[in-house]
């Protein structure tokens, strides 16, 4: 499977499945079965100290393993977006947030192993403690940087791992 074609059909495994031209959906002419390529949730933090810089992780992997990104992730099923907001945080750099408050959201895909996966991105702006301590998930994260992201200059100079990301810290100032 490479660009979210498959070969095979997953149910009966026929070499006749089809996929639309906008990759939404696979038939297999052979049984019948139809395979949807739906949209996964996605919930990134905005935090920010008090010198009104945004925390950033270093991404630990692929896709665009070094880059930058807001701490954030898939939201699991029977999850809300806000439980997955607090796991992903205490997951991903070791500490809780609080006071989620909704900024935006943004369509984004995520390419990883040669199959895209479309998200919508759910971004809150979140506080952790002024004496936080961070415990990095290595397998996700390097390190943490605080950036200012006051202006669209400062913003767009940022290595942003996902343009959902930029957008909505560009949304932030507006």
């Amino acid at each position: 499977m490479e660009n979210n074609e498959f070969t095979f059909c997953p149910d009966c495994g026929s070499k006749t499945i089809s996929t639309d031209s906008i990759r939404r959906k696979w038939d297999c002419p052979e049984c019948g079965f139809t395979l949807y390529n739906n949209i996964a949730s996605a919930v990134g933090l905005v935090i920010v100290n008090s010198k009104g810089e945004v925390l950033l992780e270093k991404r630990a992997k692929d896709p665009r393993k070094g880059y930058l990104a807001l701490p954030g992730g898939f939201v699991d099923a029977e999850e809300s977006l806000e439980e997955a907001a607090h796991r992903e945080c205490r997951e991903e750099i070791g500490t809780d947030v609080s006071s989620l408050k909704y900024i935006a959201s943004f369509p984004n895909t995520y390419d990883y192993r040669n199959f895209q996966y479309k998200t919508c991105d759910v971004f809150f702006e979140a506080q952790i403690p002024s004496d936080a301590e961070f415990k990095f998930q290595e397998s996700e994260v390097t390190g943490v940087v605080w950036m200012p992201c006051t202006t669209k200059e400062e913003v767009e100079k940022i290595p942003f791992a996902f343009e959902s990301a930029r957008k909505t810290l560009l949304t932030r100032i507006q």
